[in-house]
């Protein structure tokens, strides 16, 4: 299993937020660039960026982001997986004329589900992830200030026949807040959808990180709260990841 530090990025800056609230935002550093650096160097196998400006809509602080992910992708060899506010062909594309590995698309996969299509056929299965976002159990879009009524489920039961193999699954109620993550969710959805399973939201603790590691399912986990509060150690991290998959 892959264990992805998270870097978000918010007007330039790395941050971490609450269940995606913008008003509980904690900053970490006004170098992301020197942020990424670390995570590589303590052996990280991939980077998961956010464009949280992206996501948010917020225009004047996408354009602080895009230097700051260029500096990240300057900076690190790894492969770096991108999201937050790619909801066109020409920004997926932009994206990886960058340097971008991997793109995450979330709110577009609701909106304009025909642009997955589109995105698999250019770009192909290996280079795009659906980011589905839900609480309780319901998806939910433009950073996750918009309900859906659509369920986590049947949105993951949608992409897969489209073609998506992969999907990034975040619990919101327990982003950003330590609480642990809820592996049986993990894999019920990867089951479900016949997809791979990247977790996210929650993984507080080497116990998570043992607890995804078993499930056949998932193939990562990104890890943003626990990291940046010193809760897990990347490198201890990785080793539990190595040693049970």
């Amino acid at each position: 299993m892959i264990i992805f530090p998270a870097v978000d990025l918010r007007h330039g800056r790395v941050v971490r937020l609450q269940q995606g609230r913008a008003d509980a935002e904690t900053k970490y550093s006004d170098d992301p660039a020197q942020v990424a650096a670390r995570w590589q160097n303590e052996g990280a196998e991939w980077l998961h960026i956010v464009n949280l400006d992206g996501a948010f809509g917020d225009s004047k602080g996408v354009q602080l982001n895009a230097p700051a992910l260029q500096a990240i992708l300057t900076t690190v060899s790894i492969p770096v997986q991108f999201g937050g506010g790619l909801r066109d062909l020409a920004s997926i594309e932009s994206a990886f004329a960058r340097g971008v590995a991997r793109v995450v698309i979330g709110t577009a996969a609701i909106e304009n589900p025909q642009l997955v299509s589109d995105a698999l056929a250019r770009f192909g299965t290996a280079r795009i992830v659906i980011g589905i976002d839900a609480r309780a159990g319901k998806v939910a879009t433009h950073g996750w200030r918009t309900q859906s009524p659509i369920s986590n489920l049947d949105l993951a039961k949608q992409m897969s026949e489209r073609g998506v193999v992969r999907i990034v699954y975040t619990d919101i109620a327990r982003d950003g807040m330590l609480r642990g993550v809820d592996t049986n969710a993990m894999a019920e959805l990867a089951r479900a959808a016949n997809v791979r399973v990247i977790a996210s939201g929650g993984v507080a603790s080497l116990r998570d990180i043992e607890a995804l590691a078993a499930q056949e399912e998932v193939e990562g986990a990104i890890v943003g709260q626990a990291l940046y509060t010193g809760a897990i150690n990347l490198e201890e991290a990785i080793a539990v990841a190595h040693r049970l998959c």
